[in-house]
């Protein structure tokens, strides 16, 4: 593949990944728990997911079958619903005790996999993987199309894990030691993700009843 293309590939991603969202709310809630790492591998599998799927050509099918479709919204929001209910009304306490390992409690791996159930079960992602990365395909290169999707895909798993990582330390740094704003933050992160999952369940609503 060219290499303007991958830059081209590279600019459009970076601006949907410096968008917040529901990647964004869990990445500062893992920072304020002292769980940035395990958590952002957790989102950076979904989206390794959305691209090996769509790169196997099941997203087309899935696409085209608004049932499918609906459903993996549906479970998608549920999850996120629950993932921001649990951030809104539980937000971490943080004290001088407990500061330097928040959530010491709770092996790494279920960070791992809360992540990666936001991103992977998000058809947000799913979308705009479907949509994004085919407009930059070149069926005349001697590079396969899904090798080329995989290819642009992981750009794309580059460029969030970068910001997320930023996001995630920045989110320790400043708030470890403002126990009141990391709660608040917390709760803010809960309301945002609980907001895309109403809005979500809402949209899927009115194409059933349309």
């Amino acid at each position: 593949m060219a290499l303007n293309t991958f830059i081209a590939f590279w600019s459009i991603s970076i601006l949907f990944v410096i968008t917040p969202g529901a990647d964004w709310a869990y990445a500062i809630s893992a920072g304020i728990k002292g769980r940035i790492l395990p958590a952002i591998s957790g989102l950076l599998l979904g989206h390794l997911m959305a691209t090996i799927i769509v790169a196997a050509g099941v997203g087309t099918i899935v696409a085209s079958k608004p049932i499918m479709l609906m459903v993996l919204t549906v479970i998608g929001s549920i999850y996120l619903l629950w993932t921001g209910g649990i951030l809104f009304f539980y937000p971490p306490h943080i004290s001088s005790e407990n500061s330097s390992n928040i959530d010491i409690d709770r092996p790494w791996w279920s960070s791992t996999i809360q992540g990666f159930g936001i991103s992977g079960l998000n058809p947000k992602v799913f979308l705009l993987f479907l949509a994004l990365l085919p407009q930059f395909i070149n069926p005349s290169i001697s590079w396969s199309i899904p090798l080329q999707i995989i290819s642009l895909g992981f750009i794309h798993i580059l460029n969030c894990a970068v910001i997320y990582v930023l996001v995630g330390f920045s989110a320790q740094i400043v708030l470890k030691t403002r126990p009141r704003a990391a709660q608040i933050v917390s709760r803010i992160s809960g309301s945002i993700m609980i907001l895309i999952a109403i809005i979500l369940i809402i949209n899927q609503a009115k194409n059933y009843f349309n």
